[in-house]
């Protein structure tokens, strides 16, 4: 008897689970280590969860990381477990929708190390982790994904390190926050051309975009809206943040060689954290990998034959000319 559907499909997405698997493996050899353990990470919302594995796995590595979090104790408390491993890593608030908060934390990153080499935007929230769609804290879940992700690169860009290799951010999002997802996109057509063109897209449109349906949550319109149909809040909060990670790409891409910052997005996976309510399939471990490889990536030319064989699975925006490939849209 042959195999059912199933079992094939089953098959196909193990088969592409060891593909991504093997292209986020870090065997680096010396002369690949860009870095050293004079090299700073910021890491947010890094107090538990794929943060805090982020920020393990990149101190891990040598690297100096400074792990943030909205709230001191917690933060303080996981910088202590790390640090106990022997790993070098350093705790700082930070509360990414508090602007005076960006602004200390900026100040002080400066101050102390004169700036730093990576950053990973993990910082985020989530209210629906169940199959209800409510929009209750929608403005909590835009402003602490979307904008407070944002807010974070425009502070700490002006604190890149200049450096052969680059510096780097990586933004934690979600396949939710696809345009073109075949069961969860934006049903208007218009705007979603506008949002994919990179000739149309732009800062003011995708903020105008969350705005739009922020309105339409307080007049009680925004279930016909034309809005993701899943967690939409949360997707709409991710399809900015992919959006933007596009439009940063295309305006950082013109800087001089030596100061070249890279910004990518990734999506980590339903992963076992309170976020979901312990009810995702992946762990931290997993979830946290290609942040960390994609921080620390030798070489932002990848392989575009095994990427485009993980397409379907892996939602990366690359700074290279991989980006039209998985953008994630």
């Amino acid at each position: 008897m042959g195999k059912g559907n199933k079992e094939r499909a089953k098959e196909r997405r193990e088969k592409r689970r060891h593909e991504i698997s093997l292209l986020r493996t870090i065997p680096y050899s010396d002369h690949q280590r860009w870095w050293s353990s004079d090299t700073i990470a910021v890491v947010t919302g890094a107090n538990r969860g794929i943060g805090f594995e982020i920020a393990r796995q990149i101190a891990s590595h040598g690297l100096t990381v400074i792990l943030t979090s909205r709230e001191t104790k917690v933060g303080e408390e996981a910088a202590k477990v790390l640090q106990e491993g022997g790993l070098n890593v350093m705790f700082h608030q930070l509360d990414v929708v508090d602007s005076s908060s960006i602004e200390l934390f900026a100040d002080w990153v400066k101050q102390t190390f004169g700036g730093i080499d990576i950053l990973v935007n993990n910082a985020g929230v989530n209210f629906n982790a169940d199959s209800a769609n409510s929009v209750e804290f929608a403005e909590k879940v835009i402003d602490t994904n979307y904008f407070g992700t944002k807010n974070m690169i425009k502070a700490l860009i002006p604190l890149m390190r200049p450096s052969a290799s680059g510096a780097r951010i990586v933004n934690v999002s979600s396949r939710l926050g696809r345009l073109n997802g075949r069961r969860n996109r934006i049903g208007n057509l218009s705007l979603r051309q506008q949002l994919e063109d990179d000739s149309s897209l732009s800062e003011e449109l995708i903020d105008q975009t969350v705005t739009t349906f922020l309105e339409q949550v307080k007049d009680g319109s925004w279930t016909s809206g034309g809005w993701p149909q899943v967690f939409t809040d949360y997707s709409l909060s991710k399809l900015a943040v992919n959006s933007y990670t596009r439009l940063m790409s295309r305006v950082l891409s013109d800087r001089p060689e030596g100061q070249k910052v890279y910004i990518n997005c990734y999506c980590p996976g339903w992963v076992k954290t309170a976020m979901t309510g312990w009810a995702g399939h992946t762990s931290p471990e997993e979830g946290a990998d290609t942040a960390v490889w994609l921080a620390l990536l030798p070489d932002q030319f990848v392989d575009l034959a095994i990427l485009n064989r993980i397409k379907k699975t892996s939602s990366i925006a690359l700074s290279s000319p991989v980006d039209e490939l998985l953008n994630l849209m």
